[in-house]
């Protein structure tokens, strides 16, 4: 038995004063309302209504069981009405995940900006290099750097960067024997692969002699002389201290995907976090550019 819908014809019937009233109203027949009341009754084992030819009367257990139904209609249509109000005003609690990478230079300026005009929304923010499980995590919105295998998410591209090999402003690198400092995710022994613009290429292998858990502590290494590391070139305008260690070829590209797992009605938060992301991302690559 579908309890919510039986106490929901229920009530239509008592404050409609008759089943054929509540029948009009409802668009059903009088008889499959009958039906609902006969059944609801025998579950309960109980007499809800008193019904002659002219009038309709409540038991006390309907009397009862009448104010329950109320109440069950409210908090219905209460949750129905907050649920549809939050895709008008956006409100409630938003976690979004990022890299270290984009989640200062890219996510924060955006949400910031985007948000700020938005008081009722509640800003939960991951920064993991880690690509984290959205559903385990309850994470809304994850910027991604690689496409997701995992095909129960929604995905969309929103751009492109480069790594840069880089190096001190004023250090003049010997690359057959220079120090290498890799971000945790590059493992020990590491594969570049640098294109011209002619199409020609050149590849160089490198052991990593130090290993940082995030992008700002190779930062702080390349630029005390430490050694070269690959930085993304979206963040290397706020780093005037480091420089490319070359002007005239270049990384393949890495594409930036959103992530959310949503099938369906996507959350106004989401939808407002995504746009606002990829604008600030347009608009960042655009200045670099």
């Amino acid at each position: 038995m579908n309890k919510l819908r039986h106490m929901n014809l229920f009530m239509r019937i008592v404050e409609a004063g008759s089943i054929t009233k509540a029948a009009e109203k409802l668009g059903l027949s009088k008889s499959v309302l009958s039906q609902h009341l006969k059944q609801l009754e025998g579950e309960l084992a109980t007499t809800l209504l008193k019904r002659t030819t002219r009038r309709q009367l409540l038991t006390p257990s309907g009397e009862r069981f009448y104010a329950h139904c109320v109440k069950m209609h409210q908090i219905s249509e209460q949750a129905w009405d907050e649920v549809m109000a939050q895709q008008i005003e956006p409100a409630g609690k938003l976690t979004i995940t990022a890299p270290h990478a984009l989640m200062d230079s890219l996510v924060v300026p955006a949400l910031t900006k985007t948000f700020l005009a938005h008081p009722k929304v509640r800003l939960s923010l991951i920064c993991q290099d880690e690509q984290l499980d959205l559903m385990h995590h309850d994470i809304d919105l994850a910027i991604r750097v690689g496409r997701s295998q995992d095909s129960r998410y929604k995905q969309r591209l929103i751009g492109q960067f480069y790594d840069v090999l880089c190096k001190a402003k004023h250090h003049t690198p010997d690359l057959s024997a220079e120090t290498y400092i890799a971000n945790h995710w590059q493992g020990t022994q590491i594969n570049h692969t640098f294109y011209k613009a002619g199409g020609s290429s050149q590849k160089l292998q490198f052991m990593a002699t130090h290993i940082t858990d995030n992008i700002y502590q190779t930062i702080s290494l390349i630029s005390a002389g430490f050694g070269i590391g690959i930085v993304p070139n979206i963040l290397l305008p706020q780093y005037t201290q480091l420089a490319p260690v070359y002007t005239d070829q270049h990384l393949m590209a890495t594409d930036v995907y959103t992530v959310h797992p949503y099938t369906s009605a996507v959350p106004t938060t989401v939808k407002l976090a995504q746009t606002a992301i990829k604008t600030a991302f347009d608009d960042l690559m655009f200045n670099i550019t």
